[in-house]
């Protein structure tokens, strides 16, 4: 077994590889959503008026539709949920507000990563999401999640992980570089946060968990050696990682199986009439007037309550959380 020590690694690139994970596990508890507010969230039976896991799950497909229909890359998708889930373990949410809630985080993910040219319009997300909510009320939305998080947008997700647990891989093992195939490990993870009780597992654990079962099914010895040492590295404990990686071998099971429906991974296209194009085009002008809607209150440290805000928000349509651009129709082929 390869000892990747300072004397192994001295003068290699593992140096600076090391240096890094060293830094995204000093930052991932930080940017982790509030776990307390997330189990409140799994707690909840569904009901028209309080936002159960249904509903978020169904949000996050939302975004990955978005995603793809804009052409945007995965680290825009994880970030974006990231966000949500930070800001929904955080606040007391009302399900008509979940649709401009997710918009306004997959807006806020795209300007911190993608090009500027690749950045899409707030007319055009809201246009294709049909989430009925003016620029106005996105801007309202975008400012309050911001101050909510602290301005603290940019974070270490676990896709940085996996990126850099990839890299480290490959740069230690003497197999060919194709075997393990990147894109192949961003789409089990995108499986992986569509479901909220992931959400709650620790970035660094959820990459490994991901990357070990795809090593396991490769049946490399070498590369399984390896993992294990950057596992030793990243003191992850055997009871957490096992937990955690039996629910990732169980969610990857059941988006492998048949019944699980799953189109190819071409960028998604639509054709639609003429008509309906236009009524896209208008829906956003088309806004039905709504008395000032309090912020939703935040989570109280033993209960979910609500807790006076100073600000309010004032919505002007509610967001219809069953309408989205194209749920269902967007899961990656891993």
């Amino acid at each position: 077994m390869k000892d990747l020590g300072a004397e192994y690694l001295a003068g290699r690139e593992g140096v600076q590889l090391f240096g890094l994970l060293n830094l995204y596990l000093e930052q991932e508890q930080r940017f982790q959503p509030r776990e307390k507010g997330l189990s409140l969230i799994e707690a909840t039976p569904e009901d028209d008026n309080t936002l159960c896991p249904r509903l978020r799950n169904a949000k996050v497909e939302d975004l990955r539709s978005l995603t793809n229909f804009f052409g945007s890359c995965t680290e825009t998708f994880v970030l974006a949920v990231n966000i949500l889930d930070r800001f929904l373990a955080l606040m007391k949410v009302k399900p008509k507000h979940l649709s401009c809630i997710g918009v306004c985080c997959f807006l806020l993910a795209a300007r911190i990563v993608e090009e500027e040219c690749n950045i899409p319009s707030t007319h055009d997300v809201i246009r294709i999401s049909q989430c009925k909510c003016t620029a106005s009320d996105i801007k309202r939305m975008e400012k309050i999640i911001s101050e909510k998080l602290h301005y603290e947008l940019e974070a270490t997700t676990a896709l940085n992980f996996l990126h850099l647990y990839h890299t480290i891989v490959l740069c230690h093992t003497s197999e060919r570089k194709e075997i393990l195939s990147l894109d192949k490990l961003e789409a089990q993870l995108k499986a992986c946060n569509c479901r909220l009780t992931f959400s709650k597992a620790k970035p660094s654990v959820l990459a490994l968990c991901l990357l070990n079962l795809e090593v396991e099914t490769l049946k490399s010895i070498e590369l399984l050696e390896i993992l294990l040492l950057v596992k030793k590295h990243s003191k992850v404990n055997d009871t957490e990682f096992i937990y955690w990686r039996e629910l990732v071998s169980k969610c990857l099971a059941e988006y492998s199986s048949p019944e699980c429906c799953k189109p190819d991974l071409k960028k998604l296209v639509w054709i639609v009439s003429r008509r309906t194009a236009q009524n896209l085009h208008n829906s956003y002008y088309s806004v039905p007037e709504l008395p000032t809607i309090p912020e939703g209150g935040c989570f109280d440290e033993s209960e979910r309550t609500l807790l006076p805000c100073s600000e309010l928000l004032d919505l002007k349509q509610t967001c219809r959380e069953e309408t989205s651009c194209c749920r269902g129709h967007c899961r990656d082929l891993f």
